[in-house]
């Protein structure tokens, strides 16, 4: 069963607006379900834990609803290993502070540059913390995707932590990221994922994978402004976290600092409740396949949610891409096989020659269709592909909400203007 476009796009009280959204890799529309989520939260639950009385009550009752939300969005094995925290870059940075503590000198650590600076900058400052060394693994220039020989030869040196991408937010390139996760365990390493460029477009499942940590933020799956950390139980349990002496000592209590963002929890649950619709009003024909995958319950209508958005992103990856490539005096970068989609989300990044991205994104704003610019902290890509001088990229994004009509009127427009 194919997508309803027309009544996908009235869940998101933000498309009204007389605009083409391709920024969603900075972060999409908001669903209603969420916007709704936290609008009874801050009338009917607003109070901080553990009260005596009604709205604490029920504001501890909301979050622990959330924590079970994004167990099952992620297939964690229970909600203690979900900790919800303000976006993947500061769940990262403090989660990094209790790892630096297991490490010695001379530990090694592995990056990669196809990887957002925020599962890169993290690891080198506690590198330098602790006189750790970082090996880099590079991609392939011409096509953007892993060399895995170079991460298993990278493997051989035994690192501590293994840091990768579960998608780029510049390239778009998928990972093969239970195969690195099965390599990085047989060497020993702690692996830990970024998956905000991932999780919009596809199903999860942390224990599939076999992960120990894995990341993401809402405001990138139809959200509020927020992150989720997934951690095995054990390893949270394990690790020291820095807190105030009154705060828990188990997790995920332990690692929520302060007071949280508690209505934007609360919104998580509802972007959650929002795939759930998906689920059961587009997922049908996906349901034996997941079924026969052990999937049940909300599980289940998550991960046909997310199955069927996939299946459709698909066609939006390979209208997009027949769009750039008739555009004149561009040049894409990253995977263009058409052969390839499968290995890719919905977006891509390009150059106009002699045009700065900025000036491309600047005219097609004023023609209403929202893209980005620059490097959107993807710094070691397009240092690498020796752009970051120059201004980056243009980058367009599309999500599911998106149609095959905005595609054909971005490319006209991006037409109009290559042509000056």
């Amino acid at each position: 069963m194919a997508l309803n476009i027309p009544e996908i796009r009235a869940q998101f009280p933000g498309l009204a607006r007389p605009a083409i959204f391709f920024d969603g890799p900075g972060g999409t529309q908001i669903s209603r379900q969420s916007l709704e989520r936290m609008q009874d939260y801050l009338i009917n639950c607003n109070a901080n834990h553990h009260g005596a009385f009604e709205t604490s009550r029920k504001s501890d009752a909301i979050l622990d609803e959330a924590h079970q939300a994004m167990a099952d969005f992620y297939n964690a094995a229970r909600p203690d290993e979900i900790v919800f925290g303000a976006n993947m870059t500061t769940l990262t940075l403090h989660l990094s502070r209790s790892l630096a503590r297991t490490l010695n000198p001379g530990d090694e650590l592995l990056v990669t540059r196809l990887d957002h600076d925020a599962n890169i900058a993290p690891w080198l400052l506690i590198a330098e913390d602790r006189g750790c060394h970082v090996t880099w693994v590079d991609f392939d220039v011409e096509d953007g995707t892993f060399r895995l020989e170079d991460f298993a030869k990278a493997l051989e040196k035994k690192p501590k932590i293994a840091a990768f991408g579960y998608a780029s937010n510049s390239l778009g390139t998928i990972n093969p990221v239970k195969k690195m996760v099965a390599m990085a365990k047989e060497a020993g390493a702690l692996t830990y994922i970024d998956a905000v460029q991932y999780a919009p477009h596809g199903p999860i499942d942390v224990q599939d994978l076999g992960c120990d940590f894995l990341v993401s933020s809402p405001y990138k799956y139809f959200g509020p402004h927020m992150g989720v950390l997934y951690g095995r139980y054990e390893l949270l349990d394990e690790l020291k976290a820095y807190k105030v002496r009154t705060s828990p000592k188990m997790p995920p209590d332990k690692f929520e600092t302060g007071t949280q963002n508690h209505e934007g929890i609360a919104g998580v649950l509802g972007a959650v409740e929002y795939f759930e619709w998906v689920g059961e009003k587009f997922g049908a024909e996906y349901g034996p396949a997941l079924e026969e995958l052990g999937y049940s319950g909300r599980r289940l209508t998550l991960k046909k949610a997310l199955t069927a958005i996939r299946a459709y992103e698909y066609e939006l990856s390979k209208a997009l891409l027949e769009t750039l490539e008739t555009v004149p005096r561009i040049k894409i970068f990253g995977q263009t096989d058409p052969r390839a989609l499968e290995d890719r989300v919905a977006t891509f990044v390009f150059r106009i020659d002699g045009m700065h991205p900025r000036e491309v994104a600047e005219k097609l704003g004023e023609r209403d269709i929202y893209v980005w610019d620059g490097n959107y902290y993807a710094l070691a890509i397009s240092e690498r592909l020796g752009m970051e001088e120059s201004g980056g990229f243009t980058r367009v994004g599309a999500a599911h909400y998106n149609t095959i009509e905005e595609i054909k009127r971005f490319g006209e427009v991006l037409t109009e203007i290559s042509k000056g």
